[in-house]
């Protein structure tokens, strides 16, 4: 029989159980995943059941492990960690670079701070340009003053 232009892949096609074959038992889902579903909910019953949890892992061993005891320092193993077992006192060490970024933060705000109050070198040179700036600006401005005192006297006296 042709197929067509697109050829089905060599496995054959997807088989899916339908309601009916599931409450008989007849689907044809591999024996395996039957053990272990029963295993799943077995663990989850017990665990209900008797209201505690375990602190010991299971793990799946794999390949030789089981037989051969290896310790490989290099293997990082997880560590879970429960929820109420968390230490929220506990303060993790900061990395080096953490820890340099927030003295950089701090000695920049102390350096801030002593700007502000004027005691740096930097501030008190910026306190006498200001200062000189200031002396000029109202020179300037006394300046302006007379010069318009001369100017508007010389006006009146053009008008007598």
């Amino acid at each position: 029989m042709g197929r067509g232009k697109f050829k089905g892949k060599p496995t054959g096609r997807r088989h899916f159980s339908t309601p009916e074959e599931m409450l008989a038992g007849t689907s044809s889902r591999p024996r395996t995943f039957r053990k272990e579903e029963a295993e799943v909910e077995e663990e989850e019953t017990s665990d209900i059941e008797s209201g505690e949890e375990s602190d010991d892992v299971s793990e799946k061993v794999k390949g030789t492990e089981g037989v051969i005891q290896i310790d490989n320092p290099n293997l990082v193993k997880p560590k879970n960690m429960k929820a109420r077992d968390v230490d929220l006192e506990k303060t993790t060490e900061l990395s080096r670079r953490e820890r340099e970024e927030i003295e950089k933060q701090k000695a920049h705000e102390r350096y801030m701070k002593l700007q502000e109050q004027g005691k740096t070198d930097q501030a008190k040179k910026d306190l006498e340009r200001l200062a000189l700036i200031r002396q000029e600006r109202a020179e300037a401005a006394k300046k302006r003053e007379e010069e318009k005192a001369a100017k508007e006297q010389k006006k009146t006296e053009a008008r007598k």
